[in-house]
């Protein structure tokens, strides 16, 4: 006699208890699967992202704010810094290495980020195709960057002021080319577009550059009209007669601009190693040298300058703590429904042993022994276990599927849907060993059965 096919019988032909019971059970196990799942695998992107930066250094304010918005890029900044500030702060003895960063524009909802080369080799993010960025208003996308919005090496796009993606005013003098497309890399690289820090600079300051090239203009036209006599004979005639005329009336900015609308209208760029004073960064990515740097130079620099300090590693381990109850609660309440769902089983069962007693004994005539119908009510509590588990196991990957687009949209991270893992492998011991004892307890009755009374009572 097939004991397993017999036990499936009897549970189907109860479908409100079985019911009953898997609901239970499957609500607890997606609960408790989708909360480990997402819980370990932003705790994993997050210590990813933040790995290569051992302190952010901008302008004050909160400094939660100030990592999640420069390492984790899922909040506005707190503010720009003074270029020559952030200088004096490379050059210290306890920094080995610091990046300058530099955003506040977006292209249809992606970040616009304007730093060093250094910040792709921090990440080990390596290029798919094209090259890195050479010359001003050429920019690398993001892996996930280039899938989501179909980009292409020598594509030209507009950035928008404003970290969303609508509402900021475009950049249309200046177009960025994609001169490179990067690998994937599971980190926050593959939602950015990254360039230079020129062309932030640029993109941010071509109203005053044009407002004070207009000026220049009508000063030049101004010298012009009261210092030229405008009946001077032509070219040739003044190149050869008026050699000393020409240095003494002309005005030689009226050359000096020229060449500067030139070098603006072929994309080169602007010179600013002459104004380190007036130019701003968003952050500093500062990667200590040596152990005393954690422990000395937050502490200075929050103290001592205009500019804030901030640990990623401490203001992230903080947030997760605020999070972290939360997730204890949650993952209570699903435990919870998993006893419930366990004392269901006992129950159902118990239930299912008292109505067939005179089937349990019938069995036992035919030469069923009492080991064999304990086995059989045994799969039947296994069973309940076992598609419980399985159905509560899809619905937390489906739960997690819908959470990952939402996330995605949001904040810009991919949850992967994964195999089960370690804790979830403890959790199925765990609703096995909880069905067991739910068997257990409600087959005591199989012992004390009396088969000649019962079947009396028939």
């Amino acid at each position: 006699m097939n004991l397993l096919y017999l036990a499936y019988r009897n549970m189907v032909s109860k479908p409100l208890n079985m019911v009953l019971s898997l609901v239970l059970l499957v609500l607890s196990v997606s609960l408790v699967t989708f909360v480990l799942q997402l819980g370990k695998q932003l705790n994993g992107q997050m210590d990813k992202n933040i790995t290569p930066v051992d302190m952010v250094v901008g302008a004050k304010g909160s400094p939660l704010q100030l990592v999640l918005s420069s390492v984790l890029h899922i909040d506005v900044p707190t503010g720009n810094i003074k270029l020559e500030e952030a200088e004096s702060i490379k050059n210290h003895p306890f920094v080995g290495s610091a990046i300058s960063v530099s955003y506040g524009d977006n292209y249809k909802g992606y970040r616009i980020l304007g730093t060093e080369p250094g910040y792709l080799d921090n990440y080990g993010v390596v290029l798919s195709e094209g090259g890195l960025f050479q010359r001003p208003f050429e920019i690398v996308a993001g892996n996930t960057v280039a899938k989501k919005l179909g980009l292409q090496i020598g594509d030209r796009i507009t950035s928008s002021h404003g970290l969303a993606a609508a509402g900021g005013e475009a950049h249309d003098d200046h177009p960025y080319t994609i001169a490179g497309i990067l690998e994937p890399s599971g980190t926050v690289v593959d939602q950015l577009l990254v360039c230079d820090l020129e062309s932030i600079w640029d993109a941010h300051s071509h109203h005053g550059e044009e407002q004070h090239n207009e000026d220049e203009k009508h000063e030049e036209g101004e010298h012009d009209h009261e210092g030229h006599d405008h009946e001077e004979p032509d070219h040739e005639e003044h190149d050869h007669e008026g050699h000393d005329h020409d240095h003494e009336g002309h005005d030689h900015k009226e050359h000096e601009g020229g060449e500067q609308v030139h070098d603006e209208a072929n994309d080169t760029g602007h010179d600013y190693e002459d104004h380190d004073d007036e130019l701003e960064i968003t952050s500093l990515l500062v990667k200590f040298k040596s152990p005393l740097g954690l422990v000395q130079l937050p502490r200075f620099i929050n103290e001592n300058t205009n500019m804030q300090a901030a640990l990623p590693g401490f203001e992230i381990q903080r947030l997760m703590g605020f999070l972290g109850s939360g997730v204890k609660t949650i993952n209570g309440i699903a435990f919870a429904i998993l006893f419930v769902s366990g004392f269901s089983i006992f129950i159902s069962l118990l239930k299912t042993i008292r109505e067939r007693r005179q089937e349990l004994a019938l069995l036992r005539t035919y030469g069923l022994g009492t080991r064999k119908l304990l086995f059989l009510v045994l799969f039947e509590g296994l069973l309940l276990a076992l598609i419980g588990f399985w159905l509560g196991w899809v619905l937390g990957r489906l739960a997690l599927a819908l959470a990952s687009g939402y996330i995605e949209s949001g904040y810009g991270y991919v949850l992967q849907l994964n195999g089960p893992n370690l804790p979830e492998l403890l959790l199925f011991g765990v609703t096995l060993v909880i069905a067991i004892i739910a068997v257990l307890l409600a087959s005591t009755s199989i012992f004390k059965l009396n088969i000649s009374k019962t079947l009396a009572d028939v």
